[in-house]
């Protein structure tokens, strides 16, 4: 509540154009929604037990949503007078010819849904482990996942067209191949690579026992991680972004012992979170005829009312076959109910994260940390869910005494799943889930076990770079019922 009250007094100094509000987003006000997601975290581990906390984090999200309301309000009004993209900001569909330099082993990481405040949250993470630059790009509209990810091609910028298909959706359009889904995407990066051009998912990266052909010099690495869980629950959903975002950093120093030069993570659009759904956050679509595209944006052709912006497709940098876009002035959807949301025009939905992740000479650790995990004096089972472990750091070694240690506290059952997390809140980052300790240092830390789980399982202290693993015990749960 405190932050939305700073960030709402200084909002009419960067409301004069689009581009000092993109600034503004840009260089501060993304914290705002970066410490909601995080208020959201806390929420949903506390409430199941605390419910008489309904209506504190209901005010909460009512000062977030109002001033959320208000930034939105200035957007819209420059966006239907400038149009998008901004004049002299990259755009997503510029990144791939931009970037991607000929005699480097570049690794290109398309994450969906990466919003950029995490991104900012991912570069903290990347910047402990090499050199890292950030910037913002602009997405393109329709800010969907078919859209966004068929933007993040080579030549998008110049050559990709939205049309009308006879079953009455879109398509995308790289000339006149269609780009309906990842397999014509990833053909077209295969027809101008070659046998020098790979992909997979993230995951299939991670559990891959064998190494990635030295002559591969474009590697593409899929994450859909963030927005189907945003989709699928999203209630839980900001409590999983720590372990989506850790898992790309543990990628990222793989990557470098593979010999890449250069690690590229982009996106195909942001989103909006809004646990407190209210009546009329749905409207009804403007007259004319409209295509409905993730209840978001309208394509097709029509009139405005007041609810709803309509513009020539062409001011909204859409080439195609289709005349005017609609949408909400709001920050609502088409369809009831929804709390996590995109496809359509905000700064959550259209600033992006671009990061870059430069290859630096394999720096030796010469630290010897000697870490001690301790569980009520040596008890080998856990009768609840929230376990709290003793961490501490009793010597980092002869090179290691001036700096912090971070580390990563999980439970792991037998066959290496993550079962258990350290819960946020005291010393536990909550956008990376590490916690960093000093020499001598002794520290509690609660362990959110999942619920479902029960049977034997190791709680570990890891490096969160390469998840080694420094110390480990063994125990099992013995709930009572």
């Amino acid at each position: 509540m405190e932050a939305c009250a700073d960030y709402k007094r200084q909002l009419p100094d960067y409301s004069h154009s689009m581009t000092a509000l993109i600034d503004y987003y840009v260089a501060s006000l993304r914290e705002v929604d970066r410490i909601h997601r995080e208020f959201e975290q806390a929420a949903g581990d506390y409430l199941g037990n605390q419910t008489n906390l309904n209506q504190l984090v209901d005010l909460g999200r009512a000062h977030y949503r109002r001033l959320s309301e208000k930034v939105h309000e200035l957007f819209i009004r420059h966006f239907e007078k400038s149009g998008w993209p901004v004049v002299g900001k990259l755009s997503n569909g510029d990144v791939f010819d931009h970037l991607m330099e000929k005699g480097h082993r570049i690794a290109y990481l398309m994450v969906d849904a990466l919003r950029y405040e995490l991104g900012v949250a991912l570069e903290k993470q990347l910047s402990e482990d090499g050199k890292v630059e950030l910037y913002a790009v602009l997405a393109q509209l329709p800010s969907t996942t078919r859209v966004g990810m068929a933007s993040l091609l080579p030549r998008a910028g110049d050559t990709l067209v939205i049309r009308r298909k006879q079953d009455g959706s879109i398509m995308p359009y790289l000339d006149d191949l269609a780009l309906g889904n990842v397999s014509q995407r990833m053909e077209v990066l295969h027809n101008q690579y070659g046998q020098r051009f790979t992909e997979m998912s993230l995951n299939d990266f991670l559990n891959l026992k064998n190494k990635i052909a030295t002559d591969v010099d474009l590697l593409v690495l899929r994450s859909v991680e963030i927005d189907n869980q945003f989709e699928s629950n999203p209630e839980t959903a900001p409590g999983l972004i720590q372990n989506i975002l850790k898992r790309i950093r543990v990628a990222g120093h793989r990557l470098q012992a593979l010999g890449f030069h250069e690690i590229v993570i982009a996106t195909d659009h942001g989103f909006v979170f809004n646990q407190l759904v209210q009546a009329g956050d749905t409207i009804s679509r403007p007259p004319g005829e409209w295509i409905n595209e993730h209840d978001r944006l309208l394509l097709g052709q029509g009139t405005g009312d007041a609810a709803n912006f309509v513009m020539p497709s062409s001011m909204a940098g859409i080439r195609g076959d289709i005349p005017q876009i609609a949408g909400p002035r709001g920050l609502v959807t088409y369809r009831s109910g929804m709390v996590y949301f995109h496809g359509g025009v905000s700064l959550q939905e259209l600033i992006l994260p671009l990061i870059v992740f430069h290859r630096e000479e394999e720096k030796q650790d010469y630290r010897t940390p000697d870490l001690r995990l301790s569980y009520k004096n040596g008890a080998k089972k856990i009768t609840t869910r929230l376990p709290v472990f003793d961490i501490s750091l009793q010597d980092l070694g002869l090179f290691g005494q001036e700096n912090d240690l971070e580390i990563l506290l999980e439970a792991h059952d037998p066959k290496g799943n993550v079962v258990g997390e350290a819960r946020s809140g005291g010393r536990v980052n909550p956008a990376t889930g590490t916690i960093s300790l000093k020499t001598g240092e002794r520290i509690p830390v609660t362990i959110k076990m999942q619920a479902e789980y029960e049977g034997k399982f190791s709680v570990k202290v890891l490096n969160p770079t390469t998840l080694t693993t420094y110390c480990k015990i063994d125990l099992e749960t013995d709930y009572v019922v």
